[in-house]
């Protein structure tokens, strides 16, 4: 009964939305001195409960023989997590790291808040500058939105089928 409660715990944080946390998180980030800098756009977003959960819900997924076999073999707990289990995670972790990628690059309250400086300006913020500076011209802002989800775009067919693996082998049992 007890999980039943850590999941309702990590749904509930699920719900959470950055403005709830922004203060909080400034406070955080400015006692560790991480504002104006790129650990404080990077770090704050890498943390997060989907990832949690969807890890969790992975691992929970694997077969607890590979596990079992490995530690009759004389395998310690971290060699089976290196040799066993982080290689099986791979196509998971691809798409964690492609969905902390992407909300990352489209983040606009937090690097709003977290820099002041013009070289650390992210895309979004630029778009956004460069929307109030020329209001009247359309066809510059749509050109600079395209230009920002290219990379998105190469990205996706860079990783397709690691993307494809991870849905495929989440339903395995």
């Amino acid at each position: 009964m007890k999980w039943i409660s850590q999941v309702f715990h990590l749904f509930a944080t699920l719900l959470v939305t950055i403005p709830v946390v922004l203060i909080p998180l400034f406070l955080v980030a400015r006692q560790l001195g991480l504002l104006d800098s790129y650990a404080g756009l990077i770090i704050p977003g890498i943390f997060n409960a989907f990832g949690i959960f969807l890890l969790r819900q992975f691992y929970l997924g694997l077969p607890k023989e590979l596990a079992e076999a490995a530690i009759v073999d004389r395998c310690g707990h971290w060699r089976v997590y290196w040799n066993i289990v982080l290689p099986i995670s791979r196509p998971i972790l691809s798409a964690l790291a492609i969905f902390f990628f992407l909300a990352n690059w489209n983040a606009f309250v937090w690097p709003l808040v977290a820099t002041n400086d013009q070289d650390l300006t992210v895309i979004q913020l630029g778009i956004a500058s460069f929307q109030t500076q020329y209001t009247s011209n359309w066809n510059y802002i749509l050109a600079a939105a395209t230009v920002a989800a290219l990379p998105m775009l190469v990205l996706f067919f860079v990783f397709q089928r690691q993307l494809v693996e991870s849905v495929k082998t989440s339903g395995i049992k």
